[in-house]
């Protein structure tokens, strides 16, 4: 997904949903962590991918989370910065 074209939609699309978020959900939202086994599996399927040892579908369920972590990390940027406009 590193398509400037794709990255420019997707940021137009989570910066509209942002706007959805009460002041509660942007908080949680922005302090979101995926879980102690979400983690670890990505840690694991990186070091395999690094290795060059990744099977196709070892490869799917990596390009998976990538895509995953890029649309919450965007998410997570637009409610931080939704909450730092409603401070000021």
């Amino acid at each position: 997904m590193r398509n400037p074209a794709i990255i420019g939609a997707l940021d137009d699309l989570l910066d509209s949903l942002s706007r959805c978020l009460n002041e509660e959900s942007a908080r949680r939202v922005a302090a979101f962590r995926v879980s102690p086994g979400v983690q670890a599996r990505v840690e694991v399927l990186a070091e395999r991918a690094n290795e060059g040892t990744l099977t196709e579908d070892e490869l799917g369920e990596y390009d998976a989370f990538i895509d995953a972590a890029d649309w919450i990390a965007i998410l997570q940027l637009k409610a931080q910065q939704q909450l730092k406009s409603a401070r000021t």
